[in-house]
């Protein structure tokens, strides 16, 4: 066998060769015939939850799909599972598409082999809850406050989700005439389908949350008579105006438009064709979307340039007869990062190009180039070096690096801005609002906002920020003085939850804790610190997980030929198998799966399971301290962290 193989590492080794060196603390313990360090409870929150804009409790519902945790009586895990996850979120079958799933790169399992797959599981679970037609459970009892949404966007329907389950009587205010907000008019598709969109909002509507479509505040009814008629307000419009390209004249120009304005005429039906040659501006998720969609609806030979604009403007809808002569368009994506920079999925970005679109990065445009009629033939492009330096881009051009792209069309992409016609009074001055930690707008008492009319990002976030809204409006409501928000603000396992389901005596664990050997709360020594404290992979026992290859979902990669004219979903869910085994890769952190390494190799029987009859989750291994020498083996086998040394500190 000639030339040389990478050798693969498929395991994780603790010790490397060459390491002499003890651990912190083992020099100290081996060198004494005791130690006042024993065995702790630790649930700590695992980076994923983290990581996840809108809180899910990810490690949750992941141990319900493996089997650690069992449901309910007469409940499928499904079920269970999709209620676990829809307490955070109640869009799961569209963010299992779409989320850029941040949850996957904080996951601690990379550093075995790879992520486990969330946004798959996430996406299994929304498409069994729509294929079984699962509807929410309201037990709460009508307050009589009454709250108006803004906007009916991720962020708005989130905070109306999570305020109807609290008893509110909520009412959501769009300008548009369906729901969804982004998720409708500016996401292609192919990329939501809309019958699980539709399926998705109508779970909330069905909780009696209202709707007023197709009013606009401070035209159809004004802002004084909404403050008249509720008890508290959401500003949840999100940024659905698109920012011009930053050249002079650009925005007066026929065929130069913004991403939202054309993700919109596509949506709605009135955008059938692009011209032969696109140029889009950007290098995030939006322009993969506005190219990719161009890239579908491609050109016909014989269509008169303004028809396009018009169509975009919303003032005609093309002749769908002419469609027959479809071609596909030469599409062009450039970004002033390199592509390996750019912020757009890596995934979205690599079908993009399977799919024929060209992507130039390092390129920031710097003139419009216009024919006789005022219309723009090409796009003026210059060479750059551009980064991100404390949250702000520095970018320095290149002199005479200059190149002109030919274009029937340009598409900025380049951001989003808030539309305040109407709520001026809420602008902070930088087309935007500003919020405290519950979201309430400061000098506004009831007033709080979320989602894009923030800072423009995902999609994810703005539901995070719905649902925090809606805690901080249900104490606003309540009469309640806004308190602290967690450190971490995630929805977290919930110990209590699985004693009562399990019919067990309970006693509250409360903070602060010192000790719990005389509660029937939690085992002896537990502590939630989830509230707090993200675990590390290195507080994990990471020997104990084996190479497993994630359970990747089907997805179908079109070429330029193929993506012409075809508006089909691209990607598929898991099969129920393969959605338990990713469940099963992973790895609990912070949270006991029940693994018995404690139990089995600790020298000295200090480490019992906790009877059957009293066990729940989280409280499946205690430790009779009687016995226990404080030899540390039980944490240093204990893959998920959940154990650690503490006592006597």
């Amino acid at each position: 066998m000639s030339g040389t193989t990478e050798e693969k590492v498929l395991n994780f080794r603790r010790y490397k060769d060459g390491d002499n060196k003890p651990a912190s603390m083992r020099d100290k313990i081996f060198q004494s015939s005791y130690t006042y360090k024993c065995p702790t409870y630790i649930q700590s929150t695992p980076p994923c939850q983290g990581s996840c804009p809108a809180g899910e409790d990810i490690r949750g519902y992941l141990a319900i799909t493996r089997g650690t945790e069992k449901p309910p009586a007469g409940m499928p895990w499904q079920e269970y599972a999709w209620r676990r996850l829809t307490e955070a979120n109640p869009f799961p079958s569209v963010m299992g598409r779409v989320c850029p799933a941040p949850c996957e790169t904080g996951c601690n399992r990379n550093e075995v082999e790879d992520h486990v797959g969330i946004n798959s599981v996430e996406h299994f679970l929304g498409e069994y809850a729509i294929a079984n037609n699962l509807k929410y459970v309201n037990k709460s009892t009508p307050t009589g406050k009454k709250v108006a949404i803004i906007g009916g966007g991720p962020g708005g329907l989130s905070c109306a989700y999570q305020l109807a389950l609290k008893g509110h009587d909520v009412t959501i205010f769009d300008d548009r005439e369906l729901l969804g907000g982004m998720m409708r008019y500016g996401i292609p598709g192919f990329r939501t389908p809309r019958d699980v969109l539709d399926a998705e909002i109508q779970r909330i509507l069905d909780l009696g949350v209202k709707t007023r479509m197709n009013t606009r505040i401070g035209k159809d009814i004004t802002l004084e008579q909404i403050r008249k008629d509720f008890n508290a307000v959401f500003l949840g419009m999100g940024a659905q105006a698109g920012r011009a390209l930053p050249i002079a004249d650009a925005a007066d120009i026929p065929n130069v438009v913004t991403a939202t304005s054309f993700l919109a005429a596509f949506n709605e039906g009135r955008l059938q064709h692009v011209g032969k040659r696109v140029v889009v501006v950007g290098g995030g998720d939006t322009s993969i979307d506005v190219a990719t969609v161009a890239r579908r609806l491609g050109h016909i030979e014989n269509a008169k340039p303004t028809d396009l604009d018009r169509a975009i403007a919303g003032q005609m809808a093309h002749d769908v007869a002419e469609i027959s002569a479809k071609q596909g368009a030469d599409v062009t994506l450039t970004s002033v990062f390199q592509i390996d920079k750019m912020a757009a999925n890596k995934h979205e970005i690599e079908q993009a190009l399977a799919e024929g679109i060209s992507i130039l990065g390092g390129l920031v445009p710097v003139g419009v180039i216009k024919a006789a009629n005022g219309r723009a033939t090409a796009l003026r492009l210059a060479k750059c070096d551009a980064k991100m330096v404390g949250g702000k881009l520095e970018m320095n051009q290149v002199p005479g690096s200059e190149i002109d792209i030919e274009a029937d069309l340009i598409v900025s992409a380049i951001g989003q801005a808030v539309d305040f016609t109407g709520l001026e009074e809420f602008n902070n001055g930088k087309g935007a609002i500003s919020t405290d930690k519950n979201y309430q707008i400061a000098g506004k008492p009831g007033v709080f906002a979320g989602g894009d009319v923030i800072k423009p990002h995902l999609l994810t976030t703005a539901i995070g920020h719905g649902s925090i809204a809606a805690d901080g409006i249900d104490q606003f409501l309540a009469g309640v003085e806004l308190g602290k928000r967690p450190k971490i603000d995630a929805h977290q396992f919930d110990l209590m939850r699985k004693m009562v389901e399990k019919g067990l005596e309970i006693s509250p664990v409360k903070e602060p804790i010192r000790g719990t050997c005389n509660s029937t709360g939690a085992v002896h020594n537990f502590d939630n610190r989830s509230d707090r404290y993200v675990i590390p992979h290195d507080e994990l026992f990471l020997g104990h997980f084996s190479f497993t290859p994630r359970n990747q979902r089907h997805i179908i990669t079109l070429d330029k030929q193929t993506a012409l004219g075809n508006f089909e979903e691209r990607i598929e869910a898991l099969a129920e198998k393969e959605a338990v085994a990713e469940g099963k890769r992973c790895m609990s952190c912070g949270m006991c799966f029940e693994c018995d390494n404690c139990v089995v190799y600790c020298p000295q029987t200090a480490v019992f399971r906790v009877p059957k009859a009293k066990a729940t989750l989280g409280r499946y291994v205690d430790t009779n301290y009687d016995k226990c020498i404080g030899c540390h083996i039980c944490a240093d086998v204990c893959p998920t962290g959940y154990i650690q040394m503490g006592l006597g500190e």
